[in-house]
């Protein structure tokens, strides 16, 4: 595994290619892992490598709270695509399947009746098989602002009510305390939400009421997963 020296340009374009389809290092919130690849970056991406660009930029808002991701931190070579030979495995297993299904049967046979069941026992087989694998549930990271009234309002209260709200297909991730002028902080929190049955118009609504607290909350990032 690894993405090989992420400080030379093929380790950076591997991170890059790596981060096309995704938006951290591991699972769907910010880790000890995006910290480990971060840390052994020694500058900014290029901009022509997007996707590094914007994960760099992303979890370096976060620098002040690394300590607090969830995760326990692995060396850096530890993270990333799987190594040359993991690929060829897996071709190899796919290859493997594919040997054992025999649509054709064997060219020796003569029993037309005995070739057709087998063949329909294989088919069979293969589609039970390939009916199993688990349907993908489209999912995003939401990032979210949300602003209190002001100074004096208790942001450790407002996170917890935040958190307080629970619903099927909602995760709640990492949050911090951001300052925004004359004392006031906003909590910047993130969550994956499943589609199909979480919106922004859900957490909008859910948030804001708790009116002793927020004034209002805005979408900071919106990701697919």
């Amino acid at each position: 595994m690894g993405f090989g020296d992420l400080n030379k340009k093929s380790g950076i374009e591997a991170l890059n290619d790596f981060l096309a389809d995704k938006s951290y290092i591991e699972g769907y919130v910010p880790s000890q892992a995006d910290v480990a690849v971060y840390q052994a970056i020694s500058s900014s991406p290029s901009p022509d490598l997007i996707h590094a660009l914007r994960w760099f930029n992303h979890i370096k808002s976060y620098s002040k709270d690394f300590g607090s991701l969830p995760g326990v931190k692995k060396p850096a070579s530890e993270y990333g695509p799987a190594g040359s030979g993991a690929p060829a495995k897996a071709a190899a297993d796919d290859d493997d399947d594919d040997d054992d299904i025999d649509f054709f049967g064997s060219d020796d046979e003569e029993d037309a009746e005995e070739l057709a069941r087998i063949k329909k026992e294989r088919l069979d087989a293969y589609n039970a098989k390939k009916s199993k694998k688990p349907a993908l549930v489209p999912k995003s990271n939401i990032i979210l602002d949300v602003k209190p009234w002001d100074d004096e309002t208790d942001m450790a209260e407002l996170e917890k009510s935040v958190r307080s709200i629970e619903a099927d297909g909602l995760l709640w991730g990492a949050g911090k305390f951001v300052p925004v002028a004359y004392g006031i902080k906003k909590l910047q929190i993130a969550c994956v939400v499943e589609d199909d049955k979480i919106g922004t118009d859900f957490l909008d609504e859910s948030i804001t009421s708790f009116e002793d607290y927020v004034q209002s909350v805005d979408v900071v990032a919106f990701n697919k997963i």
